[in-house]
């Protein structure tokens, strides 16, 4: 796995899949490395090239001193793309991914084809949430807020029916570094980035879980409607509907991107 220089910081970086074929670009959820796109691979590889990459203060990506922002984030993924010399991807982003291709789409439009919004936000009207736990995992660790986070990534009942794949992503949270964790909460406080959705203009999907608490329908609902033509699809998942719904996801994602 190639490590990509962006501005001194080193991102662990993945290309897999189809040769020749169109190129797909997955961008993680807070607290997850490329590995939570698992349940896609073998589906996705099949039609696209597939890029996956650690956000810096992920996983095997360095991570160096805050403060982040989406626009940090966004020039990362560009100088992942010049450094492997594509032009133009499609965009699959969840949660957090989501909000860095909302970026993408308004301020380098030339490089997205298609985007996926899926389980994010454009904005967050009351910091306090993020404040709290950037002061939990400053005091404790990420461990401090470790059961919170997975009672809200995934439904009581796949929990309960999927124990293996819940501890599994479990242990990826808290293998985090934890001051990248806390320089991307830092990142989330301020996010507004409801003036950018009007300009996107790449033909866009946004995904939704239908017992998401964290980036709830009425959140994808707005971005829909400030993004021209972009459509909506809800999936019976919390937050990390990738995960808890893999076949319906992964569905929506080759549906949308492979239709004219």
């Amino acid at each position: 796995m190639p490590m990509i220089d962006a501005d001194g910081c080193l991102l662990n970086v993945s290309v897999e899949g189809r040769d020749g074929g169109p190129t797909l670009m997955l961008s993680n959820s807070l607290g997850c490395t490329m590995q939570m796109w698992e349940p896609q691979m073998q589906a996705l590889t099949q039609v696209f090239r597939v890029i996956r990459y650690d956000r810096r203060g992920h996983g095997k990506s360095s991570v160096p001193p805050g403060p982040y922002s989406m626009e940090r984030f966004g020039r990362d993924v560009l100088a992942i793309l010049d450094d492997l010399n594509i032009k133009k991807v499609h965009w699959c982003g969840l949660s957090m991914g989501g909000m860095v291709g909302q970026w993408l789409g308004a301020h380098a439009p030339e490089r997205m084809a298609k985007i996926i919004l899926s389980n994010t936000a454009c904005y967050y009207p009351d910091p306090t949430n993020w404040l709290n736990r950037i002061k939990a995992v400053k005091e404790g660790g990420i461990a401090a807020v470790a059961d919170t986070v997975i009672a809200a990534w995934l439904t009581a009942d796949f929990r309960e029916r999927e124990p293996q794949i819940t501890a599994n992503l479990k242990a990826m949270l808290l293998a985090s570094p934890a001051q990248g964790y806390i320089a991307c909460c830092e990142a989330l406080s301020t996010l507004d980035q409801r003036a950018l959705l009007p300009g996107i203009k790449s033909p866009t999907l946004v995904i939704a879980g239908r017992h998401d608490m964290s980036t709830p329908v009425a959140a994808a609902e707005y971005i829909r409607s400030q993004i021209p033509g972009a459509s909506l699809t809800i999936l019976d998942a919390a937050h990390i509907s990738n995960v808890e719904q893999p076949h319906a996801f992964t569905d929506a994602v080759i549906g949308f991107l492979t239709q004219p």
